[in-house]
């Protein structure tokens, strides 16, 4: 099996002087998930969490919503020529009664806000294909000063950047500021994929109490991925991109960027933010 870090051999020059050493690096690898024993998609990520990323890739596309339309999850033996088991793919058979979507047609509709189709196309599809409407009652409300105080807090739970440096996160806290759960990922919509396929496993979904802090700027596809569980609030380090601004707003989502230290942006649902006593 893989693994999240590996030793690479590395000559470092610092202030003219030249050695050698080994250098910690975040592993990377494929995964391939498969549908039934179909083939769904190949995505780059780090080894580890790999059953809980594939289940909440299947939420983040609308495919399923509950732990009882899983019958099984396992790694595909003889992935290679030779029988040798990769660990780098992985089969979800769904319960019987659960119907398959024709998702080699609706994924690419919204999955990636790089997919060619047009913005209004893309918002449509996660709306309507959501199974958890977002819907926070009585609403979440947080005050800016829990949330300047969440990045600090993912960073200290980050075990594999600590040695590598090279690791995205993705943090559920809940409206109290509590770290509920953290994944690292050499991608960040894997990482938050492993949160919401564990939250899936122990029947936390819909996240309707809970916000996601990502590591990194807050893409489309992140955006729908919190939409797709009901998440209420999104809080990225970086930037977010206007699509998933446009998405945040129709769906009811607050999202909130460049969140360094006292400093963030609200782009969209802001009555979730406690103002009071501020100018």
């Amino acid at each position: 099996m893989g693994r999240a870090t590996e030793l690479r051999r590395t000559l470092r020059i610092r202030d003219g002087v030249v050695s050698s050493r080994p250098d910690t690096l975040v592993g990377e690898e494929p995964l391939e998930i498969r549908l039934n024993g179909k083939p769904l998609a190949i995505t780059m990520r780090t080894p580890g969490d790999d059953f809980a990323l594939a289940t909440g890739f299947l939420v983040s596309e609308g495919v399923i919503g509950t732990a009882e339309e899983l019958r099984s999850i396992t790694y595909c033996a003889g992935a290679t020529a030779d029988g040798v088991n990769t660990y780098n793919v992985v089969d979800v058979q769904l319960a019987p009664d659960v119907t398959v979507p024709d998702i080699s047609l609706e994924r690419h509709v919204y999955t990636t806000s790089s997919c060619g189709l047009c913005g209004k196309a893309s918002l449509d599809a996660v709306r309507t294909t959501t199974r958890f409407p977002i819907a926070d009652t009585p609403p979440v409300r947080v005050t800016p000063q829990l949330l300047a105080a969440l990045p600090d807090r993912l960073r200290a739970a980050q075990r594999v950047f600590d040695r590598t440096g090279g690791l995205h996160a993705a943090a559920l806290f809940s409206e109290e500021g509590e770290l509920l759960d953290l994944r690292e990922d050499v991608g960040r919509h894997n990482a938050v994929d492993k949160l919401i396929g564990r939250a899936l496993q122990n029947g936390g979904l819909p996240l309707s109490r809970a916000v996601l802090l990502v590591s990194g700027r807050a893409s489309f596809e992140l955006a729908q991925k919190a939409v797709m569980a009901g998440l209420p609030v999104l809080a990225a380090v970086s930037a977010p991109s206007s699509l998933a601004v446009d998405l945040a707003a129709e769906s009811g989502l607050t999202l909130v960027g460049f969140l360094r230290g006292g400093n963030m942006n609200v782009y969209a649902g802001e009555e979730r933010i406690v103002l009071d006593g501020m100018v």
